[in-house]
């Protein structure tokens, strides 16, 4: 299958999966569930639901599994949002080209509509078919005190103060790299992987994590607002160190490309059914958005 119509086939699975479990997890007549619903519907590449789908569907796993395991990963990301757009964080008003959530429901709904996705996100895994103990494992160890949240620790512990190259790449392989490595892993326990399989893609998913970041780097530099759907410009308002600020522009975008490069040898294992893949990669190195 052509890699447009692979892409648009799995962000149909996520979506009607994201779609039948929202209906589940939020009361009809809430509000925090509306500004949920608001934020998770409001469009983005899904990249995490794809990556889960494709290492499962390239292993022949189940992909009924792997769909939900796909919405709880996207819940779970989302939540992450909404958090990062409030005054107390990142303090943004536009996200995907519309009002963040705060601005359009107010901060404590926000902040409720956050806390709700993320523990949807545990409730779709636990109620999955075949439901995993590792899965949970996955994501928790993902988003948590060691990982995402961590990552935006050292994000915060680093507005003002120059972050140098050893701490700029560790805030995001955790509050980047992390959640991606999750949905690799997600794909690959739907699928029951080997270790090996599971150490290959696990490398592959740090190297992708770094390039979805750096590439995040330069478009804040080389994009309006109007490209991306979001600010532009707010690291550098914040003092942020980015890979902009410490490599430059043409160093990030060498940097990109090597690390994309490792992300395509470290499939090797799995040959041509690796592909897609391979492809997604290379389209994440060149986004424009």
């Amino acid at each position: 299958m052509e890699y447009q119509k692979q892409y648009e086939h799995y962000l149909s699975l996520a979506q009607q999966a994201l779609e039948r479990q929202a209906n589940t997890c939020f009361e009809e007549d809430s509000e925090v569930g509306k500004a949920a619903c608001y934020s998770l519907f409001s469009g983005g590449k899904r990249v995490r639901a794809v990556l889960c789908l494709a290492v499962c569907d390239m292993l022949g796993g189940d992909l009924q599994t792997a769909a939900d395991y796909a919405a709880a990963i996207e819940m779970l990301h989302c939540y992450s949002l909404i958090h990062d757009d409030l005054p107390c964080m990142d303090d943004d008003d536009m996200r995907r080209g519309k009002p963040s959530c705060h601005k359009a429901f107010g901060e404590a709904t926000a902040l409720l509509a956050g806390d709700a996705l993320l523990t949807a996100a545990f409730e779709v895994l636990c109620n999955a078919p075949n439901a995993s103990v590792e899965a949970v494992s996955v994501l928790s160890g993902a988003a948590g005190a060691r990982g995402m949240i961590y990552g935006q620790e050292l994000d915060l512990r680093f507005e003002q103060v120059r972050a140098d190259a050893r701490q700029l790449e560790q805030i995001h392989a955790n509050k980047t790299g992390k959640l991606i490595k999750a949905a690799v892993l997600l794909g690959a326990v739907a699928a029951s992987a080997s270790k090996e399989q599971k150490n290959a893609l696990e490398y592959y998913a740090a190297q992708v994590g770094m390039v979805f970041q750096i590439v995040d780097d330069i478009l804040d530099v080389v994009s309006t607002s109007e490209e991306l759907g979001k600010p532009v410009g707010s690291d550098r308002e914040n003092g942020k160190s980015t890979f902009v600020t410490l490599y430059g522009l043409e160093e990030s975008r060498r940097m990109a490309q090597e690390k994309t490069k490792n992300a395509c040898d470290a499939l090797e294992l799995f040959g041509e059914s690796a592909s897609f893949l391979r492809t997604l990669a290379l389209s994440l190195a060149e986004r424009k958005q």
